[in-house]
């Protein structure tokens, strides 16, 4: 009797395909499709205020914004994953045929969990930073008032400020907007462990 093993590698479009019809998402990395965390509902509270007032405050603007379920290739690291927020300057550059899977957003927004801040902060921002497009790089913690802005400098450097406390304004620097830290966390509790 033979036992049939799982496929190890995958190319990207055979990803595509399975994320199709895939009951959870994944991210695809140089042939590996890896499963992703579940959400917790702060997380979910927190990208969705996010998206919402980004997406009011970009309406008629040359800029589309996605939420959660659009999938970005990255293809300098063979790497596809499905950021919190993106915001895209102009049209979105697609990979392959359909509107699934773009590559050129300017601005990445993640919400932090403790199983994905460091990969969020290191590997991760490193494979984004190879987008030429670009240029604002946010992280926000879920179980209290902190954020992590990085911005691309003209001359291709990357600055870091941090926010921390319920009074603060988060300003983008790459597009007229910004959100106070009562309206991002609306929803939120803080008491919950997470994730």
């Amino acid at each position: 009797m033979t036992v049939q093993t799982a496929k190890q590698f995958y190319t990207f479009e055979e990803y595509i395909e399975l994320e199709k019809t895939a009951e959870s998402r994944n991210e695809y990395l140089d042939g590996e499709i890896i499963p992703m965390t579940g959400e917790t509902t702060n997380h979910n509270e927190i990208a969705g205020n996010f998206y919402a007032y980004l997406k009011t405050a970009l309406r008629q603007k040359n800029y589309k914004v996605f939420f959660n379920g659009v999938n970005l290739w990255i293809p300098r690291y063979r790497h596809g994953t499905y950021p919190d927020v993106m915001v895209i300057e102009g049209k979105p550059i697609y990979e392959g045929t359909g509107q699934r899977v773009v590559t050129n957003p300017s601005i990445i927004v993640e919400v932090l969990s403790k199983s994905t801040k460091n990969y969020d902060q290191g590997d991760k921002f490193l494979h984004y930073r190879s987008i030429p497009q670009f240029k604002e790089y946010i992280l926000i913690e879920q179980t209290r008032y902190y954020v992590i802005q990085y911005t691309k400098t003209n001359d291709g450097k990357w600055l870091l400020t941090e926010y921390e406390g319920e009074e603060n304004i988060l300003s983008l620097e790459s597009v007229d907007f910004e959100i106070s830290f009562k309206d991002l966390y609306e929803g939120v509790e803080f008491d919950e462990e997470e994730a």
